[in-house]
């Protein structure tokens, strides 16, 4: 038979090479229509073979093969190969199919997993069976009973796009199968090696069952069976092997492998025979099961009976008939049975199933490998199946969700158990069982019941839609994984007993799964970050709220998911098509989330180009732009869409409306263009602002934006009121290399002095834009190569190529590369990777510096896998030929020497990097290279100085290398800390970098500062010092253990930051002190933020190697000497710090701080156009829409001058508000853009709870966030004398916003949003927390404690003009739910002014202190932090006006049930209240506070009433039990609790211990465990004073 290809073939597919070349044409736009057959019909046991020539990443699947009896000369073609019906067989994946039907779902290679270069072929036996090669191997029968006429079909489909005919001809004879035996006997010994290190059966190590197998493996292939014997305890290998083959059978590589795997997993079912010998005799038609062997089981799937060798069918029944049939899994050839050999005699049931043995309302199905929860609406539980048997050293066990229902809360559950299944008495869910038992709920782990982990991974099971896959991997290490659509989510135990079965509870909406033995995760992997980008922030597990923000509606932006000729750029903001002149469709964006009612989508037209007709289109669409194949044009789409297109409507392709509104066609770059979903189901349209009408009624809620950039529309961007948009490009008309609102506004501006530039010859995936400034990878979540770009000249000596990492994508593994070349851009072919070349070329890669392709030094100074967005990196020739890479402005060392006078930069965008930008750091550099520019997770940027040092006083299993630079732990797992050589310095970070792991190991690096002075404690080593951190009490110590913060060991504050426990080599940590004296870590250059508070100021940096961490070695230097001056007194400070006297008293340290006198301020005449002054200048309004608001005073700021001015008027039509800052240069001549986002020269912008310089986010959670402020907070901008920038709220300092501030410096006001109107305070107001007149929060004021570094004051409640209730969510959505229990108002004061919240924005802008103290003695309590407070009404008669001065302050946790009740009452009456806070007791003798009272019957019960000065304690879900509530605004989930704010009669209660919890660490820093409950008995000796809610 001629090896060629019928002419005839799918519509797209282009025949050459004399018919033996097949390619599909339009391979990256179209996925099918690649149909090719042989030309003539096979003859037996030829194999038709065809080598896979080319593949593109843009597609899942791949090539699928197969035999039709349909003539290619009369076949009307379909548009893949699963579409042939009329007796066709189709291997796709590593499925079998017949007539589009799967009759076979596990068999031979997985085709999709094929690469360039291998070979696949098809071949009819003389028996009439189907058999797969792959490489030369045969992969067994796939079906039988085939006709004797038949054509091989071959389908370029998905990633195969050529294919070339090689062969057509029957296999090699013996020689081929000697080599193919040996072969697969090296195979067999290298997973021999692999076992040995781990596997021993019953105490007796494997190697002699293994070895025999072996030797039976090469003895003339011949190694079949009738039965595989299990291994008993006492026997190491099995007893013995099949012997009954035929002479010339030759093993696949299946069989060999699944008879090797045999022998090593059959004593696990020694315990589990029941299956086997129940069903053994189930063989299917035509063979006989093993008798008494758990491996005949008839649940073997069709993979068993087809993959095992050739099956007999003298019986009528095939391999692929015996795929439908469920029971062929051990088609043994019996007695009479005919001469073939079956597979089920020599095969175990490999693949995993569902044991039959299950929970009560399981029903399984598909051969086991689908379980189904009866009666999903009546029941919740009782959904537990586990494996049929224990899982294999690093095998995948995972699962597909096919069905959910909408009714229950939680879902899914799946884990490891050690449990048998057989012996097992199921529970109703999995997290019932105490023993054994290892499961993911959530987004947690749970052992034996019990959550270990609570934050385990980003995902949560909870979440997860229909078709997610689930899976779990316990490593030969012992560590178990689970993995999420594929993507490992870490350890989540470490050691995991060696024998454990997979077990799933369909639990809650988890309704049916099955079981994936497949796991080609590239489809996966895009439902993964679908599945992220739609999760909201708090979904899976509850998350540290720091501002209100967290229930802001989420921006809109494009979806990543694009047409094939678009692209996303700036953070999500605008969409352009980069080749708009060559392309005019495939467009197509959408918006990231659904549209809420009423809300408008609008973008403004960017870029036209003049080539083709037609124009922008806009409308919505129903379908989620995660999983929708995106047409050409979206009026193509013919379901769900509503589309404007030109001055008409069309809906699913249809056209609704003909003369509707303004011509789309006829806009220009500028206008815009808006959508809006009204809630009466109404769309309408808006063009430059304009509504043209209703255009469409009925439409659904949930759609989304839709904008096809068509025709002449090239791009456009997202208008919203959260960022003013940027300027338009400058030539809108050019194509590719024109300017993009894409960079952010840190890259260099058009007046810049370096010529340096992208040049415009690029890799094929790469674009340039913004005048040659920006470059990016288009397609990013489709191609993570070709996307090479190099500068537009070569460097001159000691001159720096820097850019700036604008965005990256989670989809890919690898990063940025970065180096030199001195290939002329226009002779450079460019490669996939620059790493490729292999002449003249000098990278970085990671940590690797690379010349010509090949690695020349491993470990540089740095790693650019873990760099993240906002991070810089430059490369710089110094004049005598060394290569130097800067990272953040940080000179790394000399990478490389020798290099060529002239050389280019070039940086490769691959993986994860997909855009960068040329920053104003490039050109000629100078020795004093440090800017101090900080981006966002950035490296530290450090002044030049000494590398910091380790001190010589040490733990006794720490050895110290490189003069003190590097500490290496040698023995155990502790005694491994180590201090700084020296006190740290004011703001001096102290860094190391993790260099080497112990896996073995649990826990990890402890990192902290602390007082106790190295040099005082004894010689080195310290046999008897501390073990590890935690344990150091010698001094006070504050430390980061994992996510934990804790002062001398005990805990201060849970879930900070990024926990040190998933640190790994390479990571970088480290510790500051803060000017405000506060502790920050670092990771990774980010800071995390205030980890722990009043710092003494003499402290050195300690760190703890400890666990897994073995190894580190210092990044970090010293700071200069000046660095060290005096700082400027803090307005508002009234503490000092650990360990110092406070000789200052409170009020001087309130006074002014400066000796100087102020300068009058005022505003500057010269302002945004929307501004109108007022008052000689001190007042400031925006007199129209919502920006160009933008204000600057007239006079500069002078050092310690504390400027001033308040919020007048707020108009909540809009959102955001106003921001505030400096600029470091005259105003005069300003050019006041609409924004103060825009200010890109020498500009400190402070907005929301953000730090911009130049328009570059150097700093998060700062302060209260601005967008909250109520009316009338008071706030000020103050530069102290080491020219740091502060911020004051209501008097009160922020701390240290930004540094290096110039001087003279002018401060500036954005009058934007909200905020309407301003005034400047003339005179400086006291900060917040003076006296205050008002009988409720006043009491016997004193002068300010301090204790341990933390300031009280008597009784203060903030001022009621401060209180954020206006415009904190948090405190609404409280609100909210207090109206849901219908409690009467009568109850509550009418003065809402004092229902305060303590959220952490509304506390920080109130200036609160944690703790205060309150009545006669005067005792301390805490604030309820992280609750609501609404006051309830209090009589004015004398006695309650004394018990609000002289009664202490507590609290009281309730049910909701028991509030009505005790409100009744206005008291805790014993019995009123919930049954977890009262408690009856017996006279508790003669030393309790329980004494029986005189005269009273003895024996009798008093009942007692638990309080707290703490909600820490009171707030307990023992106390406070959570309920479940759905927000009548949101409509979404949340948990609540409730308490109450009490007035206590001094002498009417007894502090001690808690009774109710038991022993353990204290609750709150403050009280400790033995006086932290308060009981009382006494009717009257408590006060109601506010309710308390809190939701989470």
């Amino acid at each position: 038979m001629a090896a060629e290809l019928h002419p005839r073939s799918g519509k797209l597919v282009g025949l050459s090479n004399s018919n033996r070349t097949a390619r599909r044409n339009q391979p990256v736009q179209e996925f099918n229509h690649g149909l090719v057959l042989s030309k003539e019909p096979l003859r037996d046991r030829d194999v038709f073979t065809v080598r896979i020539d080319k593949k593109v990443n843009s597609w899942s699947g791949s090539i699928e093969i197969g035999v039709t009896t349909l003539d290619p000369a009369l076949l009307d073609f379909p548009s893949s190969a699963t579409g042939l019906k009329g007796g066709s067989w189709i291997v796709s994946g590593c499925s079998v199919l017949r007539d589009g039907r799967s009759v076979l779902e596990e068999y031979g290679r997985d085709l999709d997993q094929l690469a360039e270069g291998d070979r696949v072929g098809i071949q009819r036996s003389s028996r009439g069976e189907l058999h797969l090669w792959v490489n030369g191997q045969d992969c067994g029968p796939a079906a039988s009973g085939l006709p004797p006429k038949l054509w091989a079909v071959v389908d370029l489909y998905g990633k195969c796009t050529q294919v070339t005919v090689v062969s057509c001809e029957p296999p090699l004879p013996s020689a081929e199968r000697e080599t193919v035996v040996r072969d697969e006997e090296e195979e067999e010994e290298e997973e021999e090696e692999e076992e040995e290190e781990d596997a021993v059966v019953c105490g007796v190590r494997e190697d002699a069952g293994i070895t025999a197998l072996m030797n039976v493996a090469a003895m003339n292939g011949v190694m079949m069976g009738d039965e595989v014997p299990e291994l008993s305890c006492g026997h190491s290998r099995p007893d013995k092997f099949p012997n009954n083959l035929e002479p010339d059978a030759v093993l696949t590589e299946h069989q060999l492998f699944d008879v090797f795997n045999n022998a090593i997993v059959s004593f696990y079912r020694a315990e589990d025979e029941g299956g086997g010998e129940e069903e053994g005799g189930g063989g299917g038609t035509g063979g006989s099961g093993a008798p008494g062997s758990d491996l005949s089981s008839s649940r073997n799937d069709a993979r068993s009976g087809s993959r095992g060798g050739p099956s007999s069918n003298d019986s009528g029944t095939g391999a692929g008939d015996a795929g439908n049939a469920g029971s062929t899994g051990n088609a043994n050839s019996g007695a009479g049975g005919g001469s073939g050999a079956a597979a089920g005699g020599l095969t175990t049931n490999d693949a995993l199933l569902f044991h039959e043995k299950c929970g009560t309302l399981i029903k399984l199905s598909n051969n086991n490998k689908t379980a189904e929860r009866r009666r999903p609406l009546d029941e919740f539980n009782n959904g537990v199946v586990m494996t049929n048997r224990p899982l294999r050293h690093n095998e995948m066990f995972e699962i597909r969700i096919d069905k959910l229902v909408d009714k229950w809360s939680g879902s899914i559950e799946i884990g490891v158990t050690t449990h048998i299944p057989n012996n097992l008495d199921y529970p109703a869910t999995m997290t019932n069982l105490r023993s054994g038992t290892i499961m993911m709920s959530g987004c947690g782990i749970l052992t034996n019941g019990k959550g270990t982990r609570r934050e385990y991974c980003e995902f949560s099971l909870d979440e997860l839609q229909e078709g997610d896959h689930i899976g779990l991997m316990r490593k030969a290490s012992g560590a178990l994984h689970f993995y999420i659509n594929g993507i490992d989510q870490g350890v989540a135990a470490a050691q995991t007993p060696g024998v454990v079965y997979g077990v799933v509870d369909l639990y809650g909406m988890a309704v049916k799964v099955t079981i994936v033995h497949n796991h080609n995760h590239s489809e996966r992997l895009r439902r993964n970050n679908a599945i992220m980008r739609a999760m909201s922030p708090d979904v899976g597990r509850p998350r540290p709220t720091l501002t209100p923000d967290s229930d802001a509606p989420e921006r809109l932006l494009f979806h990543a998911n694009c047409g094939q000729k678009a692209a996303i750029i700036s953070e999500g903001r605008t969409a352009l098509r980069p080749h708009a002149t060559d392309d005019f469709n495939h467009g197509v964006v959408l918006s990231s989330r659904p549209l809420r009612s009423n809300e408008v989508f609008q973008v403004r037209i960017d870029k036209m180009v003049d080539k083709w007709a037609g124009s922008i289109e806009i409308g919505v669409t129903t379908h989620n732009p995660a999983f929708l194949q995106l047409p050409s044009t979206m009026t193509n789409l013919r379901s769900g869409t509503w589309m404007m297109t030109g001055n008409g409507v069309m809906h699913n392709g249809t056209t609704i409306l003909d003369e509707y509104g303004h011509n789309l066609d006829r806009l220009k770059a500028g206008d815009t263009v808006g959508v809006v979903r009204k809630e009466d189901s109404s769309l309408h349209f808006f063009v430059n602002g304009i509504a043209q009408g209703p255009a469409a009624w009925n439409v659904p809620p949930n759609v989304y934006a839709v904008v096809d950039l068509y025709g002449q529309a090239a791009q456009a961007t997202i208008m919203d009121d959260m960022v003013d948009l940027p300027p338009l490009p400058e030539d809108s008309s050019e194509g590719p290399t024109a300017m993009s609102p894409g960079s952010p506004c840190s890259v260099l501006g058009a007046s810049a002095a370096t010529d340096l530039r992208f040049h415009h010859l690029h890799g094929t995936n790469a674009v340039i834009t913004n005048g040659g400034r920006t470059a990016l990878r288009q397609n990013c979540r489709s191609e993570f190569n070709d996307a090479i770009v190099i500068s537009n000249r070569c460097l001159r000596d000691g001159e720096l190529f820097e850019i700036i990492i604008q965005k990256m994508v989670d989809r890919w593994s690898g990063s940025i590369e970065a180096g030199v070349t001195a290939i002329r851009p226009e002779e450079l072919e460019f490669p996939n990777t620059m790493t490729d070349i292999d002449y003249d070329t000098w990278m970085l890669s990671g940590t690797a510096i690379m010349q010509d392709g090949n690695t020349m030094r491993n470990n540089y100074g740095c790693d650019l896998d873990s760099l993240t967005s906002g991070s810089r990196i430059g490369m710089m020739r110094s004049a005598v030929g060394d290569l130097h890479y800067y990272i953040n402005g940080v000179d790394q060392g000399i990478a490389c020497s020798g290099l060529p006078p002239e050389v280019f930069a070039v940086i490769d965008l691959y993986g994860q990097c997909v855009q960068v930008s040329i920053t104003s750091s490039s050109g000629p550099l100078d020795n004093s290279l440090c800017t101090s520019n900080v981006t966002e997770k950035s490296f530290p940027i450090h002044s030049p100085g000494v590398a910091h040092r380790l001190h010589g006083k040490h733990g006794k299993n720490v050895v110290l290398l490189g003069e003190g630079c590097q500490a290496v732990r040698v023995g155990g797992y502790a005694h491994g800390i180590v201090f700084s050589a020296k006190e740290l310095k004011v703001d001096e970070l102290f860094e190391v970098r993790i260099a080497d792991v112990d896996e073995q190991w649990c826990g990890s690096l402890h990192v902290g500062l602390t007082t106790l002075p190295p040099p005082e404690l004894p010689s080195c080593p310290l046999s008897g010092f501390s073990p590890s951190l935690p344990q150091l009490r010698a001094k006070v110590t504050w430390l980061l253990c994992g996510s934990e913060v804790r002062r001398n060991g005990v805990l201060q504050r849970q879930n900070y930051g990024r926990s040190l426990d998933r640190l790994t080599v390479g990571n970088r940590v480290g510790v500051k002190r803060c000017s405000d004296d506060t502790m920050h870590i670092f990771i990774d250059g980010e800071d995390m933020g205030p980890a722990a508070t009043a710092v003494a100021k003499k402290v050195y940096a300690v760190l703890d190697l400890y666990g897994r961490i073995t190894a580190v070695s210092i990044v970090s230097s010293t700071l200069p000497e000046d660095a060290d001056g005096v700082k400027a007194p803090s307005l508002s400070s009234g503490s000092c710090s650990e360990g110092e006297e406070d000789s200052t008293p409170v009020r001087e340290a309130a006074g002014e701080p400066c000796a100087t006198a102020p300068t009058a301020m005022a505003f500057l005449e010269n302002h945004g156009k929307n501004i109108q002054l007022s008052n000689q200048k001190l007042t400031a309004a925006r007199v129209s829409s919502y920006n160009q608001g933008l204000l600057v005073t007239a006079q500069p700021l002078t050092t310690q001058q504390l400027f001033q001015f308040q919020i007048d008027r707020l108009n909540p039509s809009w959102t955001s508000s106003l921001s505030l800052g400096v600029i470091g240069h005259s105003p005069d001549r300003l050019n006041f853009p609409s924004t103060a986002c825009c200010l890109k020269r020498s500009a400190w912008l402070l907005q929301r709870d953000s730090i911009f310089h130049n328009s570059l986010k150097i700093c998060e959670n700062y302060g209260p966030n601005l967008d909250t402020c109520p009316e009338g907070t008071v706030l000020g901008l103050l530069v102290d004398a080491n020219s740091c920038l502060h911020l004051y709220v209501n008097g009160m300092d922020q701390g240290v916003a930004a540094q290096d501030i110039p001087s003279p410096c002018y401060p500036f006001i954005d009058l934007y949003g909200q905020c309407e109107q301003v005034t400047i305070i003339v005179d400086s107001i006291p900060a917040a927390g003076g006296e205050d007149d008002d009988g409720r929060c006043q009491g016997d004021m004193e002068k300010a404690d301090v204790v341990d570094g933390i300031k009280e004051s008597v009784c203060w409640t903030p001022p009621p003009d401060v209180s954020p209730n206006k415009s904190c969510e948090y405190q609404g959505l409280c609100s909210r739910f207090k109206d849901l229990l219908t409690l009467p108002d009568g109850y509550f004061s009418e003065d809402a002014k004092y229902n305060l919240c303590y959220c952490e924005s509304c506390r920080k802008l109130r200036g609160d202190e944690p703790y205060y103290k309150r009545g006669e003695p005067p005792r301390d309590y805490a604030l309820p932090f992280g609750w609501c407070c609404f006051a309830l009404r209090i009589k004015s008669h004398c006695e309650v006006s004394n018990a609000l001065k002289k009664w202490h302050i507590a609290y009281h946790g309730t049910s909701v049930g028991a509030l009505r009740r005790t409100l009744d009452h206005s008291q805790l009456l014993p019995g009123t209240s919930s049954v977890f806070s009262v408690a009856p007791a017996k006279a508790e003798g003669p030393d309790g506070y329980g004494d029986p009272e005189e005269n009273s019957a003895p024996g009798r019960e008093v009942l007692r009433v638990r309080l707290s000065p703490t909600m820490r304690y009171s707030g307990l879900e023992t106390f406070a039990p959570k309920v479940q509530f759905r927000d009548p605004r949101s409509h979404r989930r949340h948990q609540a609790q409730v308490g109450f704010q009490v007035c206590v009669r001094p002498g009417s209660y007894k502090a001690g211990p808690q009774q109710t919890l038991g022993h353990g660490e204290p609750l709150d820093p403050r009280f400790s465990n033995s006086e932290i409950e308060w009981v009382t008995k006494e009717q009257g000796g408590t006060l109601l004073y506010g309710l308390l809610v809190r939701v989470e």
